[in-house]
């Protein structure tokens, strides 16, 4: 079945903002003594708030996950959001995949008001029809609610019509348990091992080789593709 809609993740996706996220949970860390080595941290990046605080700190609770992310979500907003840049063939690859006549759709677990940071970063206003955000869903990735609301929001798309590109491999299960496969890229600095162990149909280094690739891609060529 023909691909008709591409959902993008965002953070490590199409922005370069992996390394800035890791640098404010490790000032909410510091705030209540807790250590961690980068890399700990770096491996949960890709989740939200309910995902990753209770898989480092599993003795906290609801009101001190949501502390917690809100000092986080302060801390990147005012430090670090306005050094994130986007990735080289970022917009180009949204734009490619609009004028192939397939729908571009942003899957994120960041907030909304960061979305519509990286939406005018990115110069996409006029590219993406479809959006999902942290804000819409009970639960963050891997859990599948931010896809399976974008899903929702495609109301006459089935699973099999559209497919995910991410950077994590909570991007790729959270896709497969909505029945959708997923293309890895590796600028999120996942292993390869770790993103195939996900369930990745593809692995490309960024979205420019993505785009560079476009034509012979799973966006593009369904058929010899398939979730392992």
């Amino acid at each position: 079945m023909a691909i008709k809609a591409v959902l993008f993740d965002i953070d490590g996706t199409l922005v370069d903002s992996n390394d800035y996220h890791i640098a404010a949970w490790q000032a909410v860390f510091e705030q209540i003594g807790a250590t961690f080595d980068d890399q700990i941290v770096h491996d949960q990046i890709g989740k939200g708030t309910d995902m990753l605080v209770p898989t480092l700190l599993p003795d906290t609770d609801e009101d001190e996950q949501e502390k917690m992310g809100q000092e986080h979500g302060k801390i990147f907003k005012t430090k670090y959001l306005e050094r994130v840049r986007p990735f080289a063939g970022a917009r180009d690859l949204l734009a490619k995949v609009k004028q192939s006549g397939r729908q571009v759709v942003l899957a994120s677990s960041a907030s909304s008001d960061e979305l519509e940071h990286y939406v005018d970063l990115l110069d996409a206003e006029g590219i993406v029809d479809v959006s999902t955000t942290a804000d819409d869903v009970e639960k963050t990735k891997p859990a599948p609610d931010i896809f399976a609301t974008a899903l929702k929001k495609l109301s006459s798309l089935d699973a099999s019509e559209v497919i995910v590109v991410g950077d994590t491999p909570y991007d790729i299960e959270a896709a497969a348990k909505c029945g959708i496969a997923a293309v890895a890229v590796r600028s999120g600095k996942f292993s390869d091992e770790t993103l195939k162990a996900a369930g990745a149909v593809a692995l490309y280094d960024d979205v420019a080789a993505l785009l560079a690739g476009f034509e012979g891609s799973p966006l593009n060529h369904w058929g010899r593709y398939r979730i392992h």
